[in-house]
């Protein structure tokens, strides 16, 4: 199997909203992704292989040196073959292209091994209010 990793990406909303759905287990929202990502996004990588969309990951950012990893997703039957990793790696590379000098992300306690383990990020304090 080969996948391909593209920065920014040019995919169809309903591929990524089908992805996020299965990945995050929702029903599908019919999410305008496009128009979500180019107003609020530094980039984005998606992973393709022969079936089509397989993974994704948003990099927002604040417009300076702050780049964040949001809804990093790979399709159940490719996971723990190295494509989120791949992902991650990706979406690092380019946010460093871009300047970034940091890039955040939070996740959930089940998650700690492939950010810190899989990934390199290293662990952090942080405050967060649930609105």
């Amino acid at each position: 199997m080969t996948v391909r990793y593209e920065w920014r990406g040019d995919f169809d909303n309903g591929s990524l909203d089908a992805l996020h759905a299965e990945g995050f287990g929702h029903p599908p929202d019919n999410a305008d992704w496009r128009a979500q990502l180019e107003g609020h996004s530094l980039g984005w990588v998606c992973a393709w292989d022969e079936g089509g969309l397989v993974g994704f990951v948003n990099v927002a950012w604040d417009g300076g040196v702050h780049a964040f990893v949001l809804d990093t997703v790979v399709a159940r039957r490719l996971r723990t073959r190295g494509i989120g990793a791949a992902l991650i790696d990706t979406a690092a590379r380019e946010a460093r292209a871009a300047n970034c000098e940091w890039l955040h992300v939070d996740f959930e306690d089940h998650l700690g091994p492939f950010y810190f383990d899989a990934c390199g990020f290293r662990p952090t304090s942080a405050g967060l209010i649930a609105l």
